[in-house]
């Protein structure tokens, strides 16, 4: 059988919704709607909605604030 994941690589993470909302220190129903939104990239499987780790972490950079 092929080797699904090249050697040397970690496979990539995706994140439910109560990861997402602890992560930025959110209500689970505020990661949900920020998901539903696609204001989050999100993975869809089935019925469920996953958020890799890259997405997440591009959704906190696109809303940085500069302000001081």
């Amino acid at each position: 059988m092929k080797e699904m994941i090249p050697s040397g690589s970690l496979p990539e993470f995706l994140l439910k919704a109560n990861d997402v909302a602890e992560i930025l220190n959110i209500s689970v129903p505020m990661a949900y709607r920020l998901m539903q939104r696609n204001e989050i990239r999100t993975v869809s499987i089935g019925k469920s909605r996953r958020v890799r780790e890259e997405d997440l972490f591009s959704f906190i950079e696109e809303n940085l604030s500069s302000e001081k």
